[in-house]
């Protein structure tokens, strides 16, 4: 073998090493962010996001930042759930779908609050002309302020200056969860 050989062969292993070290790193952050960002609850998330023509992702996003999978919580402001449906909301959404009163206890079942809360989203979605932001601070922060807010020139109609959105925490939230969604298409959508 010529010295020019060797050399080639050294470089081909050293480049094979190294895409396989890389490789293995790739799958190792993706096994941590994927501890950090779950699919849970798939069967329901997936089941009512395709009733109601919602990204799976965006209700994955929803959940984490609202729950973080934790069915069993009620917030301060008594939201309850996977989604943190208000329990009026909630009855208001089940007559909408022609479902039985629901109740408290009712919405700490997953199902249940999975199916509620990807027909509030939907139905915010519609409202806001498909606008994810706009429906995500109604989500939050309600309708009502989201309306007044629009009206007002507060914040714009297409969503586009989420930095006005005069409430803090919506503020954050919306973020947060256009973040979780972002992460959420990276790490499950090549699968």
């Amino acid at each position: 073998m010529t010295s020019k050989l060797i050399k080639r062969m050294i470089i081909f292993i050293i480049l094979l090493a190294i895409t396989f070290v890389l490789v293995r790193i790739v799958r190792v952050q993706d096994i941590i962010l994927r501890q950090v960002y779950p699919i849970k609850y798939e069967e329901y998330v997936e089941k009512y996001a395709s009733q109601n023509g919602l990204d799976k992702y965006m209700v994955y996003a929803i959940i984490k930042t609202e729950s973080n999978f934790k069915a069993d919580v009620k917030s301060e402001s008594n939201a309850i759930g996977l989604m943190q449906l208000l329990e009026s909301t909630a009855v208001e959404r089940a007559n909408y779908i022609d479902e039985k009163n629901v109740t408290e206890e009712e919405l700490y079942e997953p199902e249940t609050n999975i199916k509620l809360g990807t027909d509030y989203y939907a139905y915010l979605l519609n409202h806001y002309a498909g606008n994810n932001v706009l429906a995500l601070v109604a989500y939050n922060a309600g309708m009502g302020n989201v309306d007044t807010w629009v009206k007002e020139g507060v914040i714009e109609a297409d969503g586009s200056d989420i930095e006005n959105i005069p409430y803090r925490e919506t503020n954050n939230y919306v973020r947060k969860i256009l973040r979780d969604y972002k992460m959420y298409v990276k790490l499950y959508e090549r699968q």
